[in-house]
Protein backbone atom coordinates (compact mmCIF):
# COMPACT_ATOMS: atom_id res chain seq x y z
CA UNK A 1 0.00 0.00 0.00
CA UNK A 2 2.82 2.32 1.04
CA UNK A 3 4.01 2.12 -2.62
CA UNK A 4 0.60 2.46 -4.19
CA UNK A 5 0.20 5.72 -1.89
CA UNK A 6 3.91 6.99 -3.51
CA UNK A 7 3.16 5.98 -6.94
CA UNK A 8 -0.15 8.16 -7.01
CA UNK A 9 1.62 10.60 -5.08
CA UNK A 10 4.10 11.22 -7.72
CA UNK A 11 2.37 10.45 -10.77
CA UNK A 12 -1.31 12.09 -10.52
CA UNK A 13 -0.82 15.57 -8.36
CA UNK A 14 -0.81 18.42 -10.70
CA UNK A 15 1.07 20.93 -8.83
CA UNK A 16 3.59 21.16 -11.64
CA UNK A 17 2.18 19.62 -15.40
CA UNK A 18 5.34 19.17 -18.17
CA UNK A 19 3.71 15.51 -19.47
CA UNK A 20 6.41 13.85 -21.71
CA UNK A 21 9.45 13.83 -19.86
CA UNK A 22 12.10 11.00 -19.71
CA UNK A 23 14.91 10.66 -17.71
CA UNK A 24 17.35 7.61 -18.39
CA UNK A 25 19.88 6.45 -16.49
CA UNK A 26 22.61 4.67 -17.31
CA UNK A 27 24.46 2.92 -14.19
CA UNK A 28 27.23 0.85 -13.50
CA UNK A 29 29.72 2.84 -15.02
CA UNK A 30 32.98 2.74 -13.72
CA UNK A 31 34.68 -0.50 -14.53
CA UNK A 32 35.24 -0.05 -17.95
CA UNK A 33 37.12 2.17 -20.41
CA UNK A 34 34.36 1.23 -23.27
CA UNK A 35 31.92 3.35 -20.52
CA UNK A 36 33.31 6.20 -21.91
CA UNK A 37 30.90 5.44 -25.08
CA UNK A 38 28.36 5.48 -23.11
CA UNK A 39 28.18 9.13 -21.66
CA UNK A 40 29.09 10.32 -24.89
CA UNK A 41 25.35 9.20 -26.39
CA UNK A 42 23.32 12.37 -27.84
CA UNK A 43 20.64 13.50 -25.67
CA UNK A 44 20.39 14.58 -21.93
CA UNK A 45 21.35 10.90 -20.56
CA UNK A 46 22.09 10.75 -16.40
CA UNK A 47 24.79 8.76 -15.62
CA UNK A 48 25.53 6.85 -12.26
CA UNK A 49 28.48 6.24 -11.64
CA UNK A 50 30.73 3.22 -9.06
CA UNK A 51 32.79 4.65 -6.62
CA UNK A 52 36.41 4.48 -6.82
CA UNK A 53 36.62 2.36 -10.01
CA UNK A 54 39.56 2.82 -12.49
CA UNK A 55 36.73 4.91 -14.67
CA UNK A 56 34.59 6.24 -12.58
CA UNK A 57 35.86 9.91 -12.22
CA UNK A 58 36.90 9.85 -16.08
CA UNK A 59 33.13 9.01 -16.83
CA UNK A 60 31.94 11.47 -14.45
CA UNK A 61 34.14 14.44 -15.12
CA UNK A 62 33.28 13.56 -19.12
CA UNK A 63 29.51 14.03 -18.36
CA UNK A 64 30.10 16.78 -15.87
CA UNK A 65 31.90 18.26 -19.54
CA UNK A 66 29.39 17.74 -21.77
CA UNK A 67 26.76 19.23 -19.15
CA UNK A 68 24.79 16.10 -18.42
CA UNK A 69 23.83 15.11 -15.16
CA UNK A 70 25.97 12.50 -13.06
CA UNK A 71 25.25 10.16 -9.91
CA UNK A 72 26.54 8.35 -7.33
CA UNK A 73 26.16 4.43 -8.21
CA UNK A 74 26.25 3.12 -4.26
CA UNK A 75 27.04 -0.39 -4.11
CA UNK A 76 24.46 -1.34 -1.13
CA UNK A 77 23.75 -5.12 0.67
CA UNK A 78 21.82 -7.40 -1.14
CA UNK A 79 19.57 -10.45 -0.17
CA UNK A 80 21.79 -12.50 -2.55
CA UNK A 81 25.11 -11.83 -0.59
CA UNK A 82 26.85 -10.64 -4.24
CA UNK A 83 30.03 -8.91 -4.23
CA UNK A 84 29.72 -5.35 -3.62
CA UNK A 85 32.79 -3.59 -4.61
CA UNK A 86 34.61 -0.32 -3.14
CA UNK A 87 32.25 2.30 -1.45
CA UNK A 88 29.47 -0.41 -0.09
CA UNK A 89 27.49 0.34 2.10
CA UNK A 90 26.65 -3.12 4.50
CA UNK A 91 23.95 -4.00 7.62
CA UNK A 92 26.76 -4.07 10.11
CA UNK A 93 27.94 -0.18 9.70
CA UNK A 94 26.93 2.21 11.89
CA UNK A 95 25.92 5.35 11.33
CA UNK A 96 29.56 7.38 10.98
CA UNK A 97 30.55 4.21 8.96
CA UNK A 98 27.81 4.81 6.67
CA UNK A 99 27.92 8.88 6.07
CA UNK A 100 31.66 8.86 5.92
CA UNK A 101 31.94 6.37 3.10
CA UNK A 102 29.19 8.44 1.33
CA UNK A 103 31.46 11.76 1.93
CA UNK A 104 34.68 9.38 0.56
CA UNK A 105 32.71 8.54 -2.68
CA UNK A 106 31.55 12.60 -2.91
CA UNK A 107 34.84 13.99 -2.65
CA UNK A 108 36.24 11.61 -5.36
CA UNK A 109 32.60 12.37 -7.61
CA UNK A 110 31.83 15.98 -6.22
CA UNK A 111 29.93 17.20 -9.50
CA UNK A 112 27.56 14.15 -8.25
CA UNK A 113 23.64 15.73 -7.89
CA UNK A 114 22.28 12.59 -6.30
CA UNK A 115 22.26 9.34 -5.34
CA UNK A 116 21.00 5.78 -6.83
CA UNK A 117 21.74 2.02 -5.17
CA UNK A 118 23.78 -0.35 -7.11
CA UNK A 119 21.87 -3.56 -5.59
CA UNK A 120 21.17 -2.95 -2.16
CA UNK A 121 17.73 -5.85 -1.55
CA UNK A 122 18.59 -5.98 1.59
CA UNK A 123 19.88 -2.34 3.07
CA UNK A 124 17.33 -0.44 1.25
CA UNK A 125 14.72 -2.70 3.66
CA UNK A 126 16.42 -1.58 6.95
CA UNK A 127 15.30 1.47 9.22
CA UNK A 128 18.71 2.84 10.21
CA UNK A 129 21.16 2.45 7.27
CA UNK A 130 18.16 4.91 5.51
CA UNK A 131 17.40 6.94 8.06
CA UNK A 132 21.07 7.69 8.23
CA UNK A 133 21.79 7.74 4.46
CA UNK A 134 18.95 10.34 3.93
CA UNK A 135 20.21 12.22 6.71
CA UNK A 136 23.64 13.24 4.48
CA UNK A 137 21.53 13.37 1.56
CA UNK A 138 19.52 16.17 3.12
CA UNK A 139 22.77 17.78 5.04
CA UNK A 140 24.47 17.70 1.08
CA UNK A 141 20.76 18.91 -0.57
CA UNK A 142 21.41 15.82 -3.06
CA UNK A 143 18.20 13.90 -4.16
CA UNK A 144 17.49 10.19 -3.65
CA UNK A 145 16.67 7.58 -6.56
CA UNK A 146 15.49 4.17 -5.18
CA UNK A 147 16.63 1.58 -7.97
CA UNK A 148 13.64 -0.90 -6.53
CA UNK A 149 15.75 -3.67 -6.61
CA UNK A 150 13.40 -4.69 -3.84
CA UNK A 151 9.78 -4.28 -3.58
CA UNK A 152 10.38 -4.25 0.14
CA UNK A 153 12.51 -1.14 -0.20
CA UNK A 154 12.16 1.54 2.45
CA UNK A 155 14.51 4.04 0.64
CA UNK A 156 12.06 6.04 -0.75
CA UNK A 157 9.84 6.43 2.37
CA UNK A 158 12.66 7.27 4.09
CA UNK A 159 14.02 10.04 1.51
CA UNK A 160 11.01 11.70 1.90
CA UNK A 161 10.66 11.74 5.63
CA UNK A 162 13.69 13.50 5.62
CA UNK A 163 12.97 16.55 2.96
CA UNK A 164 14.99 14.18 0.35
CA UNK A 165 13.86 14.87 -3.04
CA UNK A 166 12.74 11.55 -4.28
CA UNK A 167 12.18 8.97 -7.21
CA UNK A 168 11.74 5.51 -8.31
CA UNK A 169 12.60 3.90 -11.29
CA UNK A 170 9.46 2.66 -13.36
CA UNK A 171 11.38 0.75 -15.98
CA UNK A 172 14.57 -1.55 -16.01
CA UNK A 173 15.35 -0.91 -20.10
CA UNK A 174 18.20 -4.04 -20.75
CA UNK A 175 17.04 -6.54 -18.27
CA UNK A 176 17.52 -8.89 -21.21
CA UNK A 177 20.07 -6.90 -23.37
CA UNK A 178 18.39 -7.57 -26.98
CA UNK A 179 17.18 -5.15 -29.44
CA UNK A 180 13.36 -6.38 -29.35
CA UNK A 181 12.97 -6.43 -25.29
CA UNK A 182 14.90 -2.91 -25.10
CA UNK A 183 11.96 -1.44 -27.57
CA UNK A 184 8.89 -3.50 -25.80
CA UNK A 185 10.54 -1.37 -22.66
CA UNK A 186 11.41 1.68 -24.52
CA UNK A 187 7.44 1.86 -24.97
CA UNK A 188 6.72 1.26 -21.55
CA UNK A 189 8.63 3.95 -20.74
CA UNK A 190 7.34 6.29 -23.13
CA UNK A 191 3.58 5.48 -22.31
CA UNK A 192 3.75 6.21 -18.62
CA UNK A 193 5.55 9.37 -19.49
CA UNK A 194 2.82 10.51 -21.88
CA UNK A 195 0.08 9.66 -19.22
CA UNK A 196 1.75 10.28 -15.82
CA UNK A 197 4.27 13.91 -16.29
CA UNK A 198 7.38 11.50 -16.18
CA UNK A 199 8.88 8.28 -16.49
CA UNK A 200 12.18 7.21 -14.84
CA UNK A 201 14.15 4.08 -16.82
CA UNK A 202 17.57 2.63 -15.73
CA UNK A 203 19.65 1.11 -18.50
CA UNK A 204 23.67 0.07 -18.24
CA UNK A 205 26.60 0.91 -20.70
CA UNK A 206 26.65 -2.58 -22.68
CA UNK A 207 27.19 -2.43 -26.69
CA UNK A 208 24.38 -3.53 -27.50
CA UNK A 209 22.48 -0.93 -25.26
CA UNK A 210 24.66 1.75 -26.49
CA UNK A 211 23.95 1.23 -30.35
CA UNK A 212 19.83 0.78 -29.56
CA UNK A 213 20.13 3.98 -27.93
CA UNK A 214 22.25 5.12 -30.83
CA UNK A 215 19.43 4.14 -33.56
CA UNK A 216 16.58 5.78 -31.57
CA UNK A 217 18.49 9.04 -30.98
CA UNK A 218 15.45 11.22 -32.75
CA UNK A 219 13.24 8.83 -31.34
CA UNK A 220 12.09 10.94 -28.23
CA UNK A 221 11.13 13.81 -30.55
CA UNK A 222 9.61 11.83 -32.83
CA UNK A 223 7.47 10.00 -29.83
CA UNK A 224 6.71 13.84 -28.49
CA UNK A 225 8.34 12.92 -25.44
CA UNK A 226 11.30 15.08 -24.13
CA UNK A 227 14.82 13.31 -22.93
CA UNK A 228 15.63 15.60 -19.52
CA UNK A 229 18.18 15.17 -16.99
CA UNK A 230 16.75 13.55 -13.78
CA UNK A 231 17.82 16.93 -11.97
CA UNK A 232 15.41 18.69 -13.81
CA UNK A 233 12.57 16.49 -12.14
CA UNK A 234 13.63 18.04 -8.60
CA UNK A 235 11.23 21.08 -8.63
CA UNK A 236 8.35 18.75 -9.64
CA UNK A 237 8.37 16.22 -6.75
CA UNK A 238 9.70 18.64 -3.88
CA UNK A 239 6.34 20.34 -4.67
CA UNK A 240 4.05 17.41 -4.35
CA UNK A 241 6.04 15.99 -1.24
CA UNK A 242 5.46 19.38 0.03
CA UNK A 243 1.92 18.89 -0.45
CA UNK A 244 1.60 15.79 0.89
CA UNK A 245 3.61 17.12 3.74
CA UNK A 246 0.83 19.89 3.87
CA UNK A 247 -2.13 17.48 4.19
CA UNK A 248 -0.33 15.63 7.20
CA UNK A 249 -0.46 19.04 8.94
CA UNK A 250 -2.40 18.41 12.06
CA UNK A 251 -5.76 20.54 11.41
CA UNK A 252 -7.30 23.37 14.15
Amino acid sequence: MRYLFLGWLLLCCNCVSAAGRLAIVIDDLGYNQLDLAAVQLPGQFTYAVLPHTPYGKKCADLADHLQKDVMLHIPMEALSGKALGPGALTIDMEKDAIQQTLQKALEEIPSAKGINNHMGSLLTQLQYPMHWTMDFLQQKSLFFLDSRTSRHSLAEEYAINAGVPAFHRHIFIDHFVNEPFMEQQLKKLIRIAKRHDFAIGIAHPYPETIAFFQKNKDRFEEEGVKLVPISSLVPTVTLRIAALNKKKEPKG
